[in-house]
């Protein structure tokens, strides 16, 4: 359905007006007189507000350069966000280890596999951990590329190429084995490198890199992960067939609280992540009567879930 600014929450409405003064501003500065096209809902209302703004129309009268505006609605930016796209393992690596403390886009590698220490502990802090930042070591840099670049199950092959490759040069006694490489195959390459202090030195940042695999291919998200991934793209083919009640309807059951969650149902902030995920992809909706049945039955569903956590994460806590 079409909407206007007086439609629009104050807040929102003085947002928009503000935008529009910035806009016009910039466009007087470069002497344009513009044509305005808009893609989605609110783009239109920018684009509707800036061809009514009475600064503008008598700034159109006397520019000199032509150009034209397309304003985009960034909804589509949101579903880019939160999910969880196709068959990538430096993606996965990123979602599923812990970030390395202070830094927003590198994480947390546990190295403890590289030492003689024996502990069950995930959490242990005694060795420093690992990253995947590695701009000194031109193996690991490669790696990087292909985890970026091939699809999971190459670039776990390249792991695998590189492991050996280097446990080559440094004379250990590595057996090749061809077929699907395994976590567990990786870390008993891995742990050829751990007795030989010069061979660890020499690949420490390629050994780094092949530890975080392993730990991403052993983590419980990684199967949740593929989860997302075959929902997301389910909900695109129903999103296509139906209206948002139907689909809301259907992710009602899938919203558990606590004590009835299996380890493969989603959490209170993985829902959530999945309703901004649908609402960015569906576009517009129409509103009315059924819709909002279906919004409150979710609402409810959800307010019980985060109200019934033992522990709320400190987003829960924030929302909360």
């Amino acid at each position: 359905a079409e909407i206007g600014l007086g439609a629009l929450p104050a807040g929102l409405r003085a947002a928009v007006r503000a935008l529009v003064g910035d806009l016009d501003a910039l466009f007087a500065a470069l002497g344009l007189r513009e044509e305005c096209f808009a893609v989605g809902a609110f783009s239109r209302v920018v684009a509707a507000e800036l061809a009514s703004f009475a600064p503008a129309r008598n700034r159109r009268r006397t520019a000199t350069n032509k150009a034209s505006v397309v304003f985009v609605d960034r909804t589509l930016d949101l579903a880019g966000a939160v999910g969880h796209h196709g068959d990538n393992l430096a993606e996965k690596i990123l979602a599923v280890l812990p970030k390395l403390p202070g830094h927003k886009t590198d994480v947390m590698v546990n190295m403890v596999e590289l030492t003689a220490l024996q502990t069950t502990d995930e959490t242990c802090s005694i060795i420093a951990p690992g990253c995947l930042a590695q701009p000194n070591d031109p193996a690991a840099k490669a790696l990087w590329e292909s985890f970026v670049n091939l699809k999971q199950k190459e670039a776990v092959m390249e792991a695998r190429r590189h492991l050996v490759e280097a446990a080559s040069r440094e004379n250990l006694p590595i057996k090749m084995s061809m077929g699907e490489v395994t976590p567990e195959q990786l870390s008993s390459y891995i742990k050829l490198f751990r007795n030989n202090l010069k061979a660890l030195e020499n690949h420490c940042g390629l050994l780094q890199l092949v530890l975080a695999t392993v730990q991403t291919l052993k983590h419980p998200q990684t199967s949740k992960w593929d989860n997302f991934l075959a929902f997301e793209r389910l909900l695109l083919q129903t999103i296509g067939e139906s209206e948002m009640p139907s689909v809301l309807n259907q992710l009602l059951p899938m919203i558990k609280s606590y004590n009835d969650r299996m380890k493969d149902d989603y959490t209170c902030e993985e829902f959530l992540v999945l309703l901004v995920y649908i609402y960015s992809v569906v576009g517009e909706i129409k509103s009315g009567k059924e819709l909002d049945a279906a919004e409150e039955e979710v609402k409810k569903g959800l307010v019980k879930a985060i109200c019934d956590e033992p522990e709320p994460s400190p987003l829960l806590q924030t929302i909360t």
